[in-house]
């Protein structure tokens, strides 16, 4: 068995770093078996090496290798990819296709980005891993296949079974052996052997001096987040060697090439969000206003109608003292203040039978009147809210739409509602 340098040397790999080793050696331990393989790490950590050293180590390194991007495949069309399908079974399918789990028989399939596979694709992949079988589409023949499957992905699977988005039954069969790739940003001792071995390279294949750092675009080059990772810095070695001229780069050349949204390895800076405009927050304040008042106007609206049907105060006052106590207050003087006076109201005797129906019809007239001068207030707030945002934007309904936080549709409608030039 060959051992972590001689692999290093022979896939071109570079760097020193203890988890780097941890994994390749990982990946050298499963190649003679055919365990189920997860390579996991950041988009740019170079997952796709593992797979090639674990199929070219195994007894299957003669049979084929096919590499599967999953999250390239359109959904419609990977089943057909990945299993084949008969012909007529869909529309286009002139002949019969032979799919690659078909193909790779007796060899190894990487399916790179395997979180991107959709959930009719999870459940036909899980019945392969379990007992090796699969069935075209449009088939109801079932197929053997004995390839061995090596998956990668840069999401979080056990967030994603949360979520529901991949099955946790297929997530534990294709992670027999998890082999986590580090990300460049926890190789710091690497980062400067990789740029110098993309800057030789691409100094030979543009046929120009190969580009050297500084001391101080050296240390800016450790302290960077590379969120990109191997390919970020293997972009920003291309660039420089294609592009600058003096072949010496400083801290400023450098500079010019990184993103500025990470410049450090300090922990990431999140900006908060941008304040809504006074416009938006005055809105959102009246608005609350409104609505609590009539709320308020509402309850006291019951409470009164309660009292005036009621002889008992006292009953209705413990029936009701939660609306009591927001309408007056914890202090209950208040309402036995008013309580008296509502008893004390004169009511002729013979007035009395016919009393309580024009009471209670005068009311709801009431109520009803309140109920119009709360829609046309508030109507008449929204017709102004339009009008001010309208002007501020210039009679621009995209902009007047997004700061009044409705759709261009929908302000359109209003300004036609409401007859707004």
């Amino acid at each position: 068995m060959e051992n972590v340098q001689a692999i290093k040397q022979r896939f071109g790999i570079i760097g020193n770093d203890p988890k780097l080793n941890r994994a390749l050696e990982k990946a050298i331990q499963v190649s003679p078996t055919d365990i189920s393989v997860l390579v996991t790490g950041e988009s740019g950590v170079g997952k796709e090496s593992v797979p090639k050293i674990i199929h070219a180590l195994s007894h299957r390194k003669h049979a084929k290798y096919i590499a599967v991007n999953c999250g390239a495949i359109p959904e419609g069309t990977i089943d057909s990819e990945l299993f084949g399908h008969e012909k007529g079974s869909f529309t286009g399918a002139t002949q019969t296709r032979s799919g690659y789990f078909e193909v790779a028989d007796g060899g190894t399939i990487f399916l790179d980005e395997v979180g991107e596979l959709p959930m009719h694709t999870q459940v036909r992949l899980l019945r392969v891993l379990e007992n090796g079988e699969f069935l075209k589409v449009g088939s109801s023949k079932t197929q053997k296949t004995n390839v061995r499957i090596v998956a990668a992905t840069n999401m979080n699977m056990l967030e994603a079974i949360n979520k529901g988005k991949f099955r946790e039954d297929l997530y534990y069969r294709l992670s027999t052996v998890e082999i986590h790739l580090p990300p460049l940003r926890e190789r710091q001792e690497d980062i400067h052997l990789l740029f110098r071995k993309f800057a030789s390279d691409f100094g030979q294949k543009y046929k120009m001096p190969t580009i050297r750092l500084q001391e101080d675009a050296m240390q800016l080059l450790l302290k960077h987040r590379w969120p990109g990772n191997i390919r970020q810095l293997r972009n920003v070695a291309e660039q420089i060697s294609v592009l600058e001229k003096e072949r010496n780069i400083s801290l400023t050349t450098l500079n010019n090439y990184l993103p500025r949204t990470a410049d450090t390895n300090l922990p990431a800076i999140i900006e908060p969000k941008q304040k809504e405009s006074d416009f938006s927050n005055e809105r959102e304040i009246l608005y609350k206003v409104l609505f609590d008042m009539k709320a308020d106007l509402n309850d006291l609206k019951k409470l009164t109608l309660e009292l005036l049907q009621s002889s008992d105060t006292n009953k209705v006052q413990e029936e009701n003292q939660s609306l009591i106590e927001k309408i007056y207050g914890n202090n209950g003087d208040s309402f036995e203040e008013a309580a008296p006076a509502i008893e004390a109201l004169p009511i002729h005797e013979a007035e009395a039978p016919q009393a309580p129906a024009v009471q209670v019809e005068d009311r709801y007239h009431f109520a009803e009147e309140i109920q119009e001068e709360e829609t046309l207030s508030l109507q008449e707030k929204e017709i102004e809210l339009i009008k001010k945002s309208l002007e501020r934007n210039r009679g621009k309904r995209k902009a007047a739409a997004a700061e009044l936080g409705i759709s261009e549709r929908t302000l359109y409608r209003k300004i036609k509602q409401y007859d707004l030039k």
